[in-house]
């Protein structure tokens, strides 16, 4: 039996009204755009990307959400298209590979060691 098969799916949240801080609040497409658009392109195994609506963290876009039922949610920031695409591809294909979204610290991408924003609990945790 495939086990991975009936994993639950994991999900990849790109913020696609983010900005780069100090970059000007008007341009022709949003860096967080820009980023779901190669995101979306390059595929991340095991995760599903999806392009949301403000992530409500302004202040350290472009930002996104890793989450999946019965895992630990985490949201980071200060991503660059551009610079940060490739660790943000092996960091979502490590955290769908747990079974609880818990990557251990040294196995982290360094962006994601530095910049993460928030931990949230998985929904179904009754003792954290």
């Amino acid at each position: 039996m495939d086990l991975s098969a009936a994993r639950p799916s994991v999900e990849l949240l790109i913020c696609t009204t983010c900005r780069i801080m100090g970059a000007p609040a008007e341009g022709p497409v949003r860096p967080g755009a820009i980023l779901h658009a190669k995101l979306a392109r390059a595929g991340v195994p095991g995760v599903t990307v999806r392009a949301v609506e403000c992530l409500s963290n302004c202040e350290r876009g472009c930002s996104v959400a890793l989450r999946g039922p019965g895992r630990w949610t985490y949201v980071y920031g200060d991503i660059d298209p551009d610079l940060h695409l490739d660790a943000l591809i092996d960091g979502a294909t490590r955290y769908a590979a747990t079974p609880d979204g818990l990557i251990p610290w040294r196995e982290r991408p360094e962006h994601f060691r530095k910049h993460c924003i928030a931990r949230i609990p998985p929904l179904e945790t009754q003792n954290v």
